[in-house]
């Protein structure tokens, strides 16, 4: 997988090639000790630390070893472990030290605390699934319990922009509906 961090930079953030585990939803990926929630802009970034909110771009490798945006700088980080497997997907016989510094990348991190991360709640029986969906598809109840979590997420993680940015998106869907 490719991986490179959004927040705080342009298209010029740290980036790294390795291995990556996935959730059996597919929605979370695992890498480097860190665990990544589909999310995000979309455009900039598509998912966030599920730890610190920090967006990052994760996608496969390219082929033509475009993996950095047309305007992105700065080398790439490729796990020591990957290189042979990422020459074959490329079909290359070396790595270009211009673009790739050779890197050991930690093996996926213990999954159970992020599963504790993920299924800690003040809520009790939270339903999880109502995150996912599309907002206009819930009640005022799960838009008010999406209100409450975000809320307490944000009170813990005050550098969380995705949570930010979707209880703002919740709040903007409860006023629709108030005047409408």
């Amino acid at each position: 997988m490719y991986i490179e961090l959004k927040s705080g930079y342009n298209d010029n953030g740290p980036a790294w090639i390795g291995r990556a585990g996935f959730s059996k939803s597919g929605r979370t990926v695992y890498f480097n000790g860190k665990a990544f929630k589909k999310g995000g802009q979309g455009y900039y970034s598509n998912y966030f630390d599920l730890e610190t909110g920090d967006e990052y771009w994760i996608s496969g490798v390219k082929r033509n070893e475009r993996n950095r945006h047309w305007a992105g700088s700065g080398k790439i980080m490729i796990d020591s472990e990957c290189v042979d497997e990422y020459l074959k997907i490329v079909g290359g016989t070396s790595l270009d030290k211009t673009i790739f510094e050779v890197a050991s990348i930690q093996p996926p991190a213990a999954l159970d605390k992020f599963h504790r991360i993920e299924n800690e709640s003040d809520l009790g029986g939270f339903d999880y699934q109502i995150v996912d969906k599309p907002l206009r598809g819930l009640s005022e109840i799960e838009l008010r319990t999406l209100v409450e979590y975000y809320t307490g997420w944000l009170k813990d993680n005050r550098t969380m922009p995705y949570c930010r940015r979707r209880l703002q998106e919740v709040e903007n869907e409860l006023e629709r509906r108030k005047k409408g």
